[in-house]
């Protein structure tokens, strides 16, 4: 792949998903453009960026955009955050509040939003709560691994068994050894395609807690704010903004206070 090509293939993506490619990336993006272009039956790199800058329903640019996004998690990645959660959840529960409105953003396979919901039974401890967790991402591929929420023996290690046997179901296929995600976790979870760079986000406000977590390394600044004006007007007050550790949400103008470093706070 030349340059020239290159860098409208860039332009492309971050024209449509707000995703940022380094001039380093020449390899990895033509590797993952030739996955679409065997699909295909299309040879060429020219070739296929005609087709798909001329792909008048969209679908390839979906598809495309699913070989393109990195897509790396686990269960109950940087948890600290899933601490912080039973933390905050448990209190509003003795304060009274029953209804909980919960959003990973970047939900990848559904390994996050699977963690929030095992967390929150976990933290409900059979207590009555009205409780849902939108999970998105930009990549149907991985929406769909995420609603069918079938993982290998490997992807469930950071689970302990007690919550393993307590939330999955551990089946054999073609000798191999996989888990199903049990239905108490599947009714907490709703999962949707969604853009993160085109705002404003379909969703109601008065959001509890977000999970944005891992995304905004792949934006530009303008894409960020945006994306963090957009969190807080959809979390109600006293609503917090968790990010990866890796992320900081300094020098961006918002209103969030800083809980501490990858959490933030929407205040009264």
């Amino acid at each position: 792949m030349d340059k020239k090509l290159f860098n409208k293939i860039c332009k492309i993506v971050y024209d449509k998903s707000g995703i940022t490619i380094s001039d380093k990336k020449v390899a990895l993006v033509s590797a993952r453009t030739r996955k679409r272009m065997r699909k295909l039956n299309i040879p060429e790199y020219k070739e296929y960026f005609d087709y798909l800058e001329n792909d008048k329903s969209g679908k390839e640019l979906v598809k495309f955009l699913d070989v393109i996004s990195t897509n790396v998690t686990h269960f109950f990645r940087e948890s600290g955050h899933f601490d912080f959660l039973t933390k905050v959840f448990k209190n509003a529960v003795q304060h009274g509040q029953r209804k909980f409105r919960y959003w990973s953003a970047a939900c990848s396979s559904g390994e996050e939003p699977y963690s929030m919901a095992i967390t929150l039974l976990e933290a409900l401890n059979g207590e009555n709560a009205n409780i849902k967790i939108l999970g998105t991402d930009i990549s149907t591929e991985v929406l769909a691994r995420a609603i069918n929420g079938v993982y290998s023996e490997k992807k469930v290690k950071p689970i302990n068994q007690k919550l393993l046997q307590k939330y999955f179901i551990k089946e054999k296929k073609e000798e191999a050894t996989q888990y199903k995600v049990k239905n108490i976790l599947k009714d907490l979870v709703i999962f949707r395609r969604m853009n993160l760079s085109e705002s404003p986000f379909p969703l109601k406000r008065q959001l509890d807690i977000v999970f944005c977590r891992n995304v905004m390394i792949y934006f530009d600044q303008y894409h960020r704010e945006r994306l963090i004006r957009e969190i807080y007007r959809l979390l109600k007050p006293g609503g917090y903004l968790l990010t990866g550790h890796s992320e900081s949400i300094t020098g961006i103008n918002s209103n969030f206070k800083v809980v501490r470093p990858s959490i933030y706070y929407k205040e009264y």
